[in-house]
């Protein structure tokens, strides 16, 4: 195989190639997982969290 004929290929198949790279991602991006799930829900209450301690170092203008 030519490096000609190796270039025609790659260029031939290029396309195909990042569309299943972008299809794995979103899957995996998205894909259902109880640990990330856990995670999500932990991080969405952060503001609603009573605070016991005002903030250190902090000084009002």
């Amino acid at each position: 195989m030519t490096l000609v004929e190796l270039s025609e290929l790659a260029r031939a198949w290029w396309g195909a190639w990042l569309m299943v790279l972008f299809v794995g991602i979103v899957v995996w991006a998205l894909w259902p997982s109880q640990k990330r799930k856990q995670d999500m829900r932990d991080s969405a209450m952060i503001p609603f969290r009573d605070d016991d301690e005002p903030a250190a170092n902090t000084k009002i203008r």
